[in-house]
């Protein structure tokens, strides 16, 4: 039989939204981690088995990125996002098999089964529709308010690198076209100026805004034309204006040659707004003061988070975006300072005066070297975070410099496969490696690094930013997601990540392995006379008892509740040592326990299951067998061992 799929709309825009695609050349193109991060989160956020970048070619649509799924595209008649694509709003569809649109796409009826979907559309600079960023399950489902935030947030994340990518052919093109070299950095300084993820603004010596780019009229909600007429000391909160005053005035006067602090803005809606400002001034010839420059960063989500460990945690990814904004402007401000002319020398050092100050006060390591590998710019944070000098830095070969030695025949052969080929795996790519201080130390970094073409020579430009606080962050976290945090014993989780593995040990080494299941006899009589409290230092007690008992080789963790496991690794098969161990376990837990002038005491039940050589590896079964032996236990009187 066959099925007639209903059409799909075509957007009115579809000539230059479909030339705009294929100008940003990422059809068909290799999975990018920017983009792989985000849909794995959607796809762990919102609990679907797929979450896909969809871009919606004109007879098909390609997956740039995709968790769940194994083909790379479909046909554009069966795509769900040729529909989301030609609506303003997200496209959230319950139950595929309830919509006309959709009931009979093979799609649903056949492989992959789908059941729910909800896509959101990711847009150009100019608000084309590109394709969409979705979340798709095989069974009806409903989506919250706030997950359909989070949907849209990460699409918006989406949006802003695709984006940034129009930016950087948009830059580019009109660079290379340029007839008029002054006119061509007059446009690229804009163009930087305006699409830099911080604010930025020329501030008069009075106070007044000389300039300012769109994300700093979002940050304030003042239009350019309305902040013409006011100064900074109008937005300014009072509480906070006094230290700048002062600090400005010390940079007026030589004192310091740039300030940075936290200070708040007034919202135009009256809401209050913590940005970072860093303050440098320009001056003219004649070394009289022309006008400041201002770097104001929106901190406002970062001070609300610093108030709860949680949020922080919650948040990590969206800081890590907030930094790379800054890599992103500041990669961007790099090309404006290109191609000078002798004709207009003057016009172009004005330019690259600016550019320069934004570029020196980022908050990102910065480092340029020439096709030979020697360092031509360092900035002050690539100063800071690798401990060379700019004066020591530049001239030299960046493989002395920050390149391990294991990592430096790589780096060699890296830059010369490029010169010769112009590919690259790392060229254009969010990447984390490993880089060398000054004093030896290896720290991680992430790293961006872009590849400029100035007539017949290559420079290559590349932010490093230190993420050694951001990785042990995620190794606590990883961490204390195995312990259990009333005992400090290993918890569920990590007993099932150490049983296959202590098993798979055994079999090599030919050894038996038993598994010892404990519960508590007569810890709910504690917990109902003496309460929780009691209960809970009991069990730390127990758990500390049971450790004290075993070798390093063995493991105890709490499974829950009263419930105690225990690995006896590498026995003898015929030995009798694990009843012994169970009748010390017995013996130590019937100890009584004192605490606030109280005295209680309790028993354990324990069933003990044997793996022993040749045994098949089933986990499932060891374990209901040992729990079952415990139960044996129970039933015969208690406080006794049965082996299973």
């Amino acid at each position: 039989m066959n099925i007639q799929l209903n059409s799909y709309p075509i957007p009115p825009d579809e000539p230059e939204r479909l030339q705009l695609l294929h100008a940003l050349a990422i059809l068909d193109t290799p999975p990018d981690e920017v983009f792989d991060r985000i849909t794995r989160l959607v796809s762990k956020l919102l609990k679907v088995p797929i979450a896909l970048v969809s871009l919606v070619d004109e007879d098909r649509q390609w997956f740039k990125s995709k968790v769940g799924l194994t083909a790379a595209q479909t046909p554009r008649d069966v795509a769900f996002c040729a529909h989301a694509i030609a609506q303003a709003d997200p496209l959230i569809v319950e139950d595929t098999q309830l919509d006309s649109r959709f009931s009979h796409n093979p799609l649903v009826t056949s492989a992959p089964d789908i059941r729910f979907y909800a896509g959101v559309q990711i847009r150009s600079c100019g608000g084309l529709a590109l394709g969409t960023l979705c979340a798709i399950d095989t069974s009806p489902r409903t989506l919250s308010p706030d997950q359909i935030a989070i949907l849209v947030d990460f699409a918006e994340m989406v949006s802003r690198e695709m984006q940034l990518r129009e930016t950087l052919l948009l830059t580019e093109a009109e660079i290379n076209h340029s007839q008029d070299v002054i006119d061509a950095v007059e446009i690229r300084f804009r163009t930087v100026f305006e699409r830099a993820g911080v604010g930025i603004a020329m501030v008069a010596p009075d106070g007044g805004w000389i300039g300012v780019n769109d994300a700093l009229c979002d940050i304030v909600g003042y239009t350019r034309e309305e902040l013409v007429h006011m100064t900074f000391q109008h937005i300014t909160y009072a509480d906070d204006l006094n230290a700048d005053l002062s600090m400005l005035e010390q940079l007026v006067a030589g004192e310091i040659d740039r300030y940075q602090l936290d200070k708040r803005y007034i919202h135009k809606s009256g809401k209050l707004v913590w940005i970072n400002l860093t303050v440098t001034k320009q001056l003219n010839k004649h070394g009289q003061l022309e006008y400041f420059v201002s770097i104001i960063k929106d901190i406002q989500s970062r001070k609300e988070a610093e108030s709860s460990l949680a949020d922080l945690r919650r948040t990590l990814e969206e800081r890590v975006k907030d930094r790379t904004k800054e890599l992103r402007s500041a990669n961007e401000m790099l090309a404006s300072v290109i191609n000078q002319q002798l004709q207009t020398e003057q016009a172009l050092r004005k330019r690259d005066t600016e550019l320069s100050a934004i570029l020196e006060n980022a908050n990102d390591a910065y480092v340029c070297i020439n096709q030979a590998g020697v360092v031509s710019a360092w900035n002050q944070q690539a100063e800071i975070t690798f401990g060379w000098s700019k004066d020591e830095a530049v001239g030299s070969l960046l493989e002395e410099l920050i390149i391990p030695p294991v990592m430096q025949e790589r780096h060699r052969k890296g830059l010369q496969h490029y010169l010769q080929s112009r590919t690259s795996d790392v060229i254009g790519h969010r990447l984390e490696l490993a880089a060398m201080k000054r004093d030896g130390s290896i720290i991680p970094v992430e790293v961006r690094i872009q590849a400029l073409q100035f007539d017949d020579e290559i420079l290559f430009s590349a932010f490093l930013h230190d993420i050694s606080a951001r990785k042990q962050m995620e190794a606590l976290r990883e961490q204390e997601a195995r312990i259990d945090t009333l005992t400090g014993l290993p918890n569920r989780r990590a007993f099932f990540e150490t049983l296959p593995k202590a098993i798979v040990r055994c079999q090599r080494s030919n050894q038996a392995l038993a598994l010892l299941f404990i519960d508590l006899d007569g810890f709910k009589a504690v917990n109902d006379d003496q309460g929780h409290h009691a209960g809970d230092l009991l069990l730390g007690e127990i758990g500390q008892r049971l450790s004290s008992l075993l070798r390093e080789t063995d493991t105890v963790a709490r499974l829950a509740g009263d419930e105690f496991v225990v690995i006896l690794e590498n026995l003898d098969p015929e030995s009798h040592r694990t009843q012994e161990i169970a009748q010390k376990m017995l013996a130590k837990i019937a100890t009584p326990f004192s605490f606030e002038q109280t005295t209680v005491q309790v028993n354990a039940s324990i069933g003990i299951a044997l793996h022993r050589p040749g045994d098949d590896i089933d986990i499932e079964a060891l374990l209901n067998r040992a729990d079952r032996a415990m139960y044996d236990a129970k039933h015969a009187g208690k406080a006794r061992i049965v082996l299973a």
